[in-house]
């Protein structure tokens, strides 16, 4: 009996080191990370907001680190195609993820992922929020979200449109429909492209697209805008009201953010967050995102963890509760 204790203050002496050897490589990776070319991979094509975004922030970390961080382009399966690679790369800082408002519900929607973003990736870094509108062809006859919804109401067999490619304005849909009660036919899509095509032609009558997707559609007057899915007025359409305004407590979000596969070390987050953030508030970077009405606040990995969770609670939760299944 007297042996014990003595065992484990023994065992306890000789593990000490080793955890400081453990400490000490950790400080050390991150003063040292990176010393060679960082693969950011993005799970969506070029050209679009997350793209574009990932380009401007890892642009400025490069400049920063004078180390390259190459974007790869890794499109298709919703996101599932890139997140997969991000997934079972080494998690030695030198793989990133830009994520988006998909990844919190993909866990409810597929059933035979290789992996699980709650479980497989660390959030390090929450880069924009952007609020959605409730789009439709300027000959539909209703100005406001609520002719809107009496219009559906009483037209059920017509036509509304719904963008598969991505899960966020999917999900704002039939979020929609079911808080109105107004009947929604959901139109798969590839891209965005062809959504907006068919929407100024009159294929299609509405869609919940991100803000700063159609706001050249709308100046043009190829589309109309009845409302926006976020809280206040937004600086590009300072006349239009929130949806929240017609459906109380509506509010619905497109996200975007950088991960790491799990087990990268801890100083490579904090110094990669550190990064982002100042990237985010250079001037020139902060005006680009504003004029697209890309919304942004300084977060930290915590921060963006909390955040992410409460988005997979949510949206999880919602797609069991309602039954929903991709087509």
């Amino acid at each position: 009996m007297t042996d014990t204790p003595k065992l484990g203050r023994r065992a306890a002496l000789l593990a000490t080191p080793s955890l400081l050897l453990a400490a000490r490589t950790a400080q050390a990776q991150a003063g040292e990370w990176p010393n060679r070319p960082v693969r950011v991979i993005v799970p969506w094509p070029p050209g679009g907001t997350a793209d574009v975004v990932t380009r401007l922030l890892f642009a400025a970390a490069a400049e920063a680190t004078g180390q390259p961080f190459v974007i790869e382009n890794r499109a298709g399966a919703t996101g599932t195609i890139g997140a997969a690679a991000a997934a079972q790369a080494a998690p030695d800082g030198y793989t990133v993820l830009y994520g988006s408002t998909g990844l919190s519900v993909e866990a409810a929607l597929f059933k035979n992922l290789s992996y699980s973003a709650q479980r497989d990736f660390v959030p390090v870094f929450r880069s924009i929020t952007v609020p959605q509108l409730l789009l439709v062809n300027p000959k539909v006859k209703a100005t406001t979200p609520a002719e809107l919804i009496a219009l559906s109401k009483a037209t059920p067999g017509a036509e509304r449109g719904l963008g598969r490619h991505r899960l966020d304005p999917a999900l704002a849909l039939e979020l929609f429909a079911r808080e109105s009660g107004a009947p929604v036919n959901h139109v798969p899509y590839r891209g965005g492209a062809p959504i907006y095509a068919d929407l100024m032609s009159g294929q299609v009558d509405l869609y919940l697209g991100n803000v700063n997707g159609p706001i050249a559609f709308l100046k043009e007057g190829t589309l109309r805008a009845l409302a926006h899915t976020g809280r206040g007025r937004l600086a590009s359409l300072p006349d239009l009201p929130p949806l929240s305004d017609t459906l109380p407590g509506f509010e619905t979000y497109e996200w975007n953010g950088v991960f790491v596969p799990k087990g990268t070390p801890e100083p490579i987050v904090t110094r990669l967050n550190a990064l982002l953030n100042a990237a985010q508030a250079k001037p020139d970077i902060a005006a680009k995102l504003r004029a697209q009405e890309l919304q942004t606040e300084p977060n930290t990995p915590q921060q963006f963890a909390e955040f992410f969770q409460a988005q997979s609670r949510r949206w999880q939760g919602f797609v069991k509760e309602a039954g929903i299944t991709l087509e």
